[in-house]
């Protein structure tokens, strides 16, 4: 799966133009630019004056938007989920409805979330770190999808029996935005860090295989894990 770049700020000149048009893309805006101060810079770096001058509005506009710095923290993880949300399991339907888990083919689905998470290590950390932090880290919009996807496959004819679908989440999506993290210290190169992504990719498919779903449905997968090597 791709970078998302759809979520970098605008530049100043477009963020200018959106603002005497629309206040709601003002807003997009804001968070898309202290989403960059976030993944890049960390929370202590994060102010709105720095999210102003880089959104392309001034300062009075941001604070008409976002009262206090904590305001703007906590609306830029919430919009960070959304968009990841929407990214790795797919954008809800004109009715509301968002694909069902069961539809999603396994090793696309793995492959997407590794993918991301490795081009986007900035967006998972700043996802990981600031949701583990809240006061109730089991309402975050993007989470809530994930433990949905995963209650999803344990209770179909496709998962494996005695499945806890928040611990097992919560292990899974530790896993996915820690590692990436561990691949930025450890592989210089691109050619390295596709090698810890494929490393990644394969051993969520083994446990995915052997501990989430009934690998007798999915003999498929078990050949693919096989070419895939040690």
């Amino acid at each position: 799966m791709a970078a998302v770049n759809n979520m970098e700020p605008a530049s100043p000149e477009r963020a200018k133009a959106r603002r005497r048009r629309d206040p709601a893309a003002t807003r997009e805006a804001i968070l898309a630019a202290a989403m960059t101060v976030l993944a890049s810079d960390g929370r202590d770096a994060l102010s709105l004056t720095k999210v102003a001058q880089l959104a392309g509005v001034n300062r009075g506009t941001a604070y008409q938007h976002f009262n206090t710095r904590e305001d703007l923290v906590k609306a830029t993880v919430a919009w960070v989920s959304e968009r990841l949300a929407d990214t790795v399991f797919g954008a809800p339907d004109d009715s509301g409805l968002v694909p069902d888990a069961t539809q999603r083919p396994v090793y696309e689905a793995i492959t997407g979330l590794v993918d991301f998470a490795v081009e986007n290590p900035g967006l998972g950390r700043i996802w990981l770190f600031e949701v583990l932090a809240s006061e109730d880290p089991g309402e975050d919009v993007f989470f809530k999808r994930f433990e949905r996807s995963t209650r999803e496959l344990a209770d179909s004819e496709f998962g494996a029996e005695g499945i806890d679908a928040e611990a097992l989440s919560v292990m899974m999506l530790g896993g996915y935005f820690l590692w990436p993290l561990w691949v930025r210290a450890g592989a210089r190169t691109k050619k390295e860090r596709e090698a810890m992504a494929q490393r990644m990719r394969r051993e969520v498919l083994r446990l995915s295989l052997h501990g989430i779903l009934r690998a007798e449905r999915f003999p498929h997968l078990q050949k693919l894990l096989d070419e895939l090597g040690p």
